[in-house]
C-alpha cells in the first residue's frame, strides 16, 4: 500500500511529502494522479490516528 510505504520512508513527514506530490501532479495537469495522492493522504491520516493495538485516537 502506498500510504504504508510513504510512512516507512518518510515517517512523520509522509503526509507532507504526499501533499507535495499531489501539488506537483496537479500543476502538471495530472488530475487523476492528484486525486490518487489525495486518497493516499487520507489513508496516511487514518493510519497515523490508529494506535498499535488497532484503536483510533
Amino acid at each position: 500500500m502506498a500510504a504504508n510505504m510513504l510512512m516507512r520512508r518518510h515517517g512523520e513527514d509522509a503526509g507532507f511529502r504526499a501533499a507535495q506530490r499531489a501539488d506537483e501532479l496537479f500543476a502538471k495537469g495530472d488530475v487523476e494522479g492528484h486525486r490518487t495522492f489525495l486518497r493516499i493522504i487520507r489513508q496516511i491520516e487514518r493510519l497515523a490516528a490508529t494506535t498499535p493495538d488497532g484503536t483510533v485516537h
